[in-house]
């Protein structure tokens, strides 16, 4: 009785949840939608594109043959002029001439002072061409505010008319156009704008029909070209009280989300349509029948001109070709659209799944509900599919396939939730942060493993180095998402296999402690050795990261700055800690606090003041017993504590195990590691002539291991040579963190 009551209740949550998430939230749940809808354009296949409807390209062909782009514009007009001989209907320019050609003659001549007066302009040969062919030239909106002050209208034969318009309108407002150079713009019948805006994930799903600029609305390249195409002078722009519902162009009816947005019915993957390469237009050497009256868009595939977009079918995909599907989605009225009924029937929807769910889960039969879970979700995909594909109506997939499966996956396990025993919640929480040998103990130690105790830990902090730099190169997250999981994974998989257990991950930093929650021989040590193996384990990481092309700029923005693109540094301290289960009644987890934790912290920040990859404690120094490169760095009281305590630097494993970190000699750092501590020796006892002597000796020294060190001590030396301290105790002071 108890589990159906707590079952019902959930029901309602999650029904409830699902509705209130569709009227509110849609931004949490439209990345999945997205992905499904995706899935289910990539289910039904490639359809055939329009044989009207043509791409002339500006390919790697055409690149090789004319040269560089832009070329210059008596080309451009030498290409439109060919494709208005072959009797194209209508060229549309996804290309922007927002500068005038500074190769044309006329421009040289003047600019060397030159006389000029008969010299071809290949500006004017250009406009001239444009206004004696079927050209509609192309723009770009600039979205956001930048530095750079509108200026100009777009030019457009259409005449745009709003029918119902609201107070306020949902239309796109751009900030300014970016317009072809006056010469141009005077001389064209006509003009639209070529934006794309992708979803959040990058991929180009719709396009904007009409944005509104200054006041006035302007049309697309593609809904010009089709406005042109029908030979209709008016489009009609039809509101209701929620905002635009349609566009109307003659008797074609234009569904649009209520900014204006046509979502895209692809026709497949690129080269749905025929390519024609510029250079055969050019060249005159194309199949006339390619190109009568044909719809004509001139754009570019070429990787080069950055012309590239991802769509639901491809990554790289031509951005031309958008407009192309776009084009033919309205000359066929072949649309995917939601109209407003759809959200009642989303709605509605929600709430029936919800009870058939609850009824199944009521029966007995474990089996009963899983063979309904299955028929409610092919119920679910089927209709929903069938409805885009077939009849262009997008309903909402993602909510009540979640509703369903949440509620089936709450309900089967409602007895695992209430009955759940210790060991299985010790699993849980140990089972990503140690290795499975010591996962097998924690599991046959009892019940007590999670109760708070005071242990001596070895506590171990990492942090990646110009982080804000490399998530600035990153450019999209999914790069640095996937920098960081290959950063991450080894690190951790270091700490697990040296019998360390990974706490947690702070951002790019790593925090893991050794001696709980089962006790490790040579706790110190083992931290150790895990930090130098990460430090070794580097070299190969950036290699390997070096190599993938996703991480490119990452890799560029560190050789520009002349700096590893993974470096850490690493804090390690040893102290007695309170270990055990911490937080509240509804969250909780193993972990470790005190102040050998804060301790720990506080070196890792040191590793930049001291210039170190690896800073640990006298208390940790104390209790290793292997063979390490050690070089004293301070006596110091660190922000928040009193009393002073040794900061060393670990350099590598004293006998040579693998490929030394350094560019120097093992006995070439051993002797500099002499003679600094030798140095260190006259500064603590105040002799701070020979002191300053021994500094600046070893400063001098080429590959030295550490950059920071020697000019620091140098500085102190400086100042108390200067003005001589009553007494002297070697403990300096640090008032930051790091």
């Amino acid at each position: 009785m108890r589990k159906s009551l707590l079952q019902l209740l959930f029901s309602f949550i999650v029904m409830a949840g699902s509705v209130v998430g569709y009227l509110y939230e849609s931004s949490f749940w439209l990345p999945f939608e997205y992905k499904i809808k995706d899935r289910m354009l990539q289910s039904r296949g490639e359809i055939t594109g329009d044989e009207n409807i043509v791409i002339i390209d500006i390919d790697e062909k055409s690149l090789k043959a004319l040269g560089q782009w832009p070329w210059s514009r008596d080309k451009i007009a030498k290409l439109l002029q060919n494709l208005s001989d072959l009797g194209v209907a209508i060229v549309g320019l996804d290309v922007v001439f927002a500068e005038a050609d500074s190769s044309s003659p006329q421009k040289v001549l003047a600019q060397l002072g030159l006389p000029h007066k008969d010299v071809p302009d290949y500006d004017a040969i250009f406009a001239e061409t444009i206004a004696h062919t079927p050209t509609v030239v192309g723009y770009v909106f600039a979205l956001t505010p930048d530095s750079i002050q509108p200026e100009g209208n777009p030019k457009s034969a259409a005449i745009l008319v709003e029918q119902n318009r609201p107070k306020r309108s949902s239309l796109i407002k751009p900030y300014r156009a970016i317009l072809n150079i006056p010469q141009i713009q005077k001389q064209a019948y006509s003009s639209g704008y070529f934006n794309t805006i992708p979803d959040n994930d990058g991929i180009v799903r719709s396009v904007p029909l009409v944005m509104e600029y200054d006041g006035v609305l302007y049309p697309s390249l593609s809904l010009e070209m089709v406005r042109i195409a029908l030979g209709e002078k008016k489009i009609n722009i039809v509101y209701d009280e929620n905002g635009l519902r349609q566009i109307e162009i003659g008797e074609h009816i234009i569904p649009t989300d209520f900014f204006g947005r046509l979502m895209v019915n692809y026709r497949g993957g690129q080269n749905s349509y025929r390519y024609i390469s510029a250079i055969d237009v050019y060249n005159n050497s194309v199949d006339p029948l390619h190109v009568k009256d044909k719809i004509a868009l001139l754009g570019t595939s070429a990787a080069g001109l950055l012309d590239l977009r991802s769509t639901p079918f491809e990554s790289v995909y031509a951005g031309v070709e958008v407009h192309a599907n776009a084009i033919d989605n309205m000359l066929h009225e072949d649309y995917i659209s939601q109209p407003i009924w759809a959200r009642g029937v989303d709605l509605l929807s929600i709430v029936i799944l919800s009870i058939v769910t609850l009824v199944a889960l009521l029966v007995p039969s474990a089996f009963f509900s899983f063979i309904a879970l299955v028929i409610l979700n092919l119920i679910v995909v089927i209709t929903h599919y069938y409805c885009m594909v077939y009849q262009g109506i997008l309903l909402n997939t993602i909510l009540p396939l979640f509703a369903i499966n949440i509620l089936f996956i709450v309900g089967q396990a409602m007895n695992y939730f209430l009955e759940i025993r210790q060991k299985e919640l010790i699993k849980h929480k140990f089972s990503s942060k140690v290795s499975p040998a010591v996962m097998n103990n924690i599991l046959s130690s009892g019940d007590d493993i999670l109760q708070g105790i005071e242990k001596e830990i070895t506590i171990f902090f990492s942090d990646l180095r110009n982080f804000t730099g490399i998530s600035e190169a990153a450019g999209e997250p999914k790069h640095l998402i996937h920098l960081m999981n290959a950063y991450m994974d080894p690190m951790s998989q270091i700490i697990i296999h040296q019998g360390g257990t990974v706490d947690k991950f702070i951002g790019d930093a790593i925090m893991a402690y050794w001696n709980a929650p089962i006790s490790t021989p040579n706790h110190a040590d083992k931290a150790v050795t895990a930090a130098l193996q990460q430090l070794h384990h580097l070299k190969a990481l950036n290699a390997t990261i070096r190599t993938n092309p996703e991480f490119e700029t990452i890799t560029a923005m560190a050789d520009q700055k002349g700096v590893p693109i993974i470096d850490i540094g690493i804090g390690i301290n040893t102290g007695v800690a309170i270990v055990g289960e911490m937080g509240t009644s509804n969250r909780s987890d193993y972990t470790v606090i005190g102040d050998p934790i804060n301790l720990g912290s506080r070196l890792e920040s040191l590793c930049k003041y001291y210039h170190s990859h690896l800073t640990i404690s006298h208390f940790t120094k104390n209790k290793l017993k292997g063979a390490y490169l050690f070089r004293f760095l301070d006596l110091v009281t660190v922000k928040g504590k009193h009393e002073p305590i040794e900061v060393w630097q670990i350099h590598d494993f004293d006998t040579l195990q693998t490929e030394p970190l350094y560019a120097t000699s093992y006995e070439e750092l051993q002797e500099e590691l002499r003679l600094h501590h030798e140095a260190i020796e006259l500064y603590r006892k105040a002799d701070f002539t020979e002191a300053l002597k021994c500094f600046e000796a070893l400063n001098r020294r080429e590959n030295k291991t550490n950059e920071a060190i020697y000019p620091l001590y140098i500085e102190r030396c400086l100042h108390y040579i200067a003005f001589p301290p009553s007494s002297f105790n070697g403990v300096f002071v640090h008032t930051t963190k790091g």
